[in-house]
């Protein structure tokens, strides 16, 4: 039914507005092209020379729309759709929103794609090049390898007026660096040129002028190795050459400047920051940001002096196909409560590219994220928010981060990380930027598939979480003693249940071992249930934490299946200290704390630092190990039922199908059937095709 009122400017139809009603809710139509004129009303979808009444061309220009006709009082309790036509929309700046810019609990603001086509609505923050030419200036054709110098193209940044090309940043905290403007070639990141092409080469010796003892792991911290080959000596002119490698743990890394070499001992001298924990013989590494090694397609140089970008394009360079990032963000929310972002691209940024703090109820529904220097997606204090559907990959750091609640009080944040595929991430920063991160209380992650990343796949802190129905595979494979999920060092953060997910294929880096779920460093109070692990290194660990259990889980070809140690007994006792004034940090003897988790209140008088509490219990364990079970923290564990040496009886262990015949002698045991078909991502109204049946 149309009705007509009233505006400022006279009286016009619902038609013509594009307001309607429905029954007591009301909604506008606002629409965004890139055809469209930000001097026009925005209230038609097409112009066909009417004047003016046609679409935007900005988001921004609907959002100030939208403003306006609040403050005017024209609007007031609707809902708003503002619907972006396909096309390419290049932002000069973030598109920020602020609490004026919120919708209501019953009348959201809804920036959603017109086009039911994914990739169709790109948000981009980046710059497409031009006037690539090759290279002819002698001194640069010599630096180049003998097969590129025909292939390497050239295109000057300063004359596209690209005067900010920031270069890459580290700090004095491993893991943690920042890549400055990236180069994208036909959607893909392209390769700051390095050395080796692919992996990595190994210290050859370290001195001793500033050792460095850890637990016994020696190494020194001068910033000096020796290296093997004599391929530095291509490196002479080079202007700023940086090395990225795991210098002394198997889990932190970090990129650092070149200060000198010494081509006739073989030694490198790398400038501070210094790595804190030093450098090992053995350990790996690689060059990069050298011209001299741009020697494949995909790789490219920036010589920021000159103003300069050297690249070997894999194809031929067509209109929009390279692309360098520019801004630092694309979307910034900040006490933004009730808006929606539906079936957009996000795409081409240095850093985060979305993020909101406070407000209530933001969610990212059937969006895609891609190449970006830093996050794809972070909400923090935003209770009630949701990332559903999603497609998020090729991420410097992570994917999504999500933070609320109050930890004091136990109030749950009620966010949502669901049905989301995320893959082919922390491809910059590989370490401890995983897929998701959740902290506070009471935040779901449900039905991601997550695979390809060097490092974890879910990390989590605080109290009352729920992982479930998530499938990981191919993670960590760039690291050892590393979790596929991973929380540590806390005796409070309890609460949180991990069920029903399938961990796979989990090795570590040279398959040298790493973790399915690890509870690091007395990390307590945690449930592991119901999940399958196959073929995962060390698939369950209790890290000499308390009162967690690992129940009715299968594990297939895992070695071993699960481990138990003491450490809190033993090399880890100093850490008593933290994990008492972590437990002073909460109210763990009042209630709610008191009642939700009673076993704290009296934990400092009964030995805290031992493994007490723990259950395992009613799990399948298939080929593999059992256990690795310190001999201290055995008596501390109670074992029931576990299912060892028998055949379980699944259907088809061939196929991955592994429900249990009727049969099965678990059942005897008390093992309860595992909701398999619900495991991964699902169709829904977010997601209209699962990846693996397109």
């Amino acid at each position: 039914m149309k009705q007509s009122f009233t505006t400022l400017t006279g009286i016009v139809t619902a038609a013509a507005c594009s307001m309607v009603l429905c029954g007591k809710a009301r909604a506008l139509d606002i629409y965004v092209s890139p055809t469209g004129n930000d001097t026009w009303s925005g209230l038609k979808r097409d112009h066909h020379g009417n004047g003016d009444q046609g679409p935007f061309a900005t988001i921004e220009r609907a959002r100030d729309e939208i403003r306006r006709l609040r403050t005017s009082g024209r609007l007031k309790h609707e809902t708003v759709h503002v619907k972006i036509a396909t096309g390419r929309y290049e932002l000069k700046q973030p598109i920020e929103l602020a609490k004026q810019d919120s919708g209501d609990d019953n009348a959201p603001v809804i920036y959603e794609a017109e086009t039911s086509k994914v990739t169709e609505v790109r948000v981009v923050g980046g710059r497409a090049l031009t006037g690539f030419t090759p290279v002819t200036d002698p001194a640069v054709l010599q630096r180049l390898a003998p097969e590129a110098r025909e292939h390497v193209l050239k295109t000057d940044l300063k004359s596209q007026e690209i005067g900010d090309i920031p270069g890459i940043q580290t700090s004095s905290q491993w893991a943690v660096s920042e890549v400055g403007m990236e180069l994208f070639f036909k959607d893909k990141p392209m390769t700051i040129a390095r050395w080796p092409n692919k992996g990595f080469v190994k210290i050859v010796d370290v001195p001793s002028t500033n050792p460095v003892d850890i637990r016994g792991t020696k190494g020194d911290n001068s910033g000096q190795f020796t290296y093997e080959g004599d391929r530095p000596e291509r490196w002479g002119a080079e202007k700023e050459m940086w090395l990225h490698g795991y210098w002394f743990w198997d889990w932190a890394d970090q990129r650092q400047k070149v200060q000198s070499i010494d081509t006739a001992k073989h030694q490198i001298q790398l400038a501070p920051p210094l790595h804190s924990y030093g450098y090992r013989k053995g350990q790996w590494y690689y060059a990069f940001n050298i011209l001299a090694e741009l020697d494949e397609p995909g790789e490219y140089y920036v010589d920021r002096d000159a103003g300069v970008l050297y690249f070997w394009p894999p194809e031929p360079i067509r209109k929009n196909d390279a692309v360098i990032s520019m801004l630092t963000n694309l979307v910034n929310m900040k006490d933004v409560s009730n808006v929606t972002w539906k079936g957009i691209t996000f795409e081409d940024v240095r850093s985060t590219a979305i993020s909101a703090t406070g407000g209530e109820n933001v969610a990212f529904r059937g969006c895609t994220v891609r190449n970006g220097g830093s996050w794809a997606i972070r909400i923090s204090a935003a209770p009630g928010s949701i990332i559903s559907g999603c497609d998020i990959y090729q991420m410097g750091d992570g994917g999504i981060t999500l933070s609320g609640g109050d930890r004091k009080t136990l109030t749950p944040a009620r966010m949502l990380a669901d049905n989301n595929h995320i893959h082919h991430y922390s491809r910059w920063n590989p370490v401890y930027k995983p897929a998701v991160m959740i902290d506070g209380v009471g935040i779901k992650v449900s039905h991601n598939l997550i695979h390809d990343a060097p490092h974890m796949a879910i990390g989590f802190g605080g109290n009352d979480h729920v992982i479930e129905y998530n499938e990981i595979y191919n993670v960590c494979y760039e690291s050892n003693d590393a979790g596929a999920m991973y929380a540590g060092r806390n005796w409070t953060m309890r609460g949180t249940t991990i069920r029903y997910n399938y961990l796979h294929d989990i090795s570590g880096f040279q398959n040298k071992g790493c973790v399915g779920v690890y509870l690091d460093d007395q990390f307590s109070g945690t449930q592991i249930f119901g999940n399958i692990f196959n073929k995962v290194t060390r698939a369950a660990m209790i890290g000499g934490g308390r009162d967690c259990s690992i129940e009715n889980n299968v594990f297939i070809d895992c070695v071993p299946a699960a481990h138990v140690d003491a450490r809190g007994l033993g090399w880890a006792a100093d850490g008593f200290q933290g994990l008492k004034d972590s437990l002073a940090d909460m109210p763990y003897d009042k209630a709610p704390w008191s009642d939700r988790y009673p076993k704290l209140v009296s934990i400092l008088s009964e030995n805290p630092m031992a493994p007490r509490g723990n259950l395992i219990a009613r799990n399948i364990v298939v080929g593999g190990r059992w256990g690795d079970f310190e001999d201290k923290a055995k008596p501390m564990v109670t074992f029931e039922n576990n299912l060892l040496e028998q055949d379980p009886q699944f259907v088809n262990a061939a196929k991955g199908d592994f429900r249990l015949k009727p049969s099965s002698p678990a059942w005897k045991l008390g093992f309860k059937a595992l909701p398999l078909d619900k495991i991964g991502l699902y169709k829904g109204p977010d997601r209209r095709v699962t990846d693996k049946e397109e």
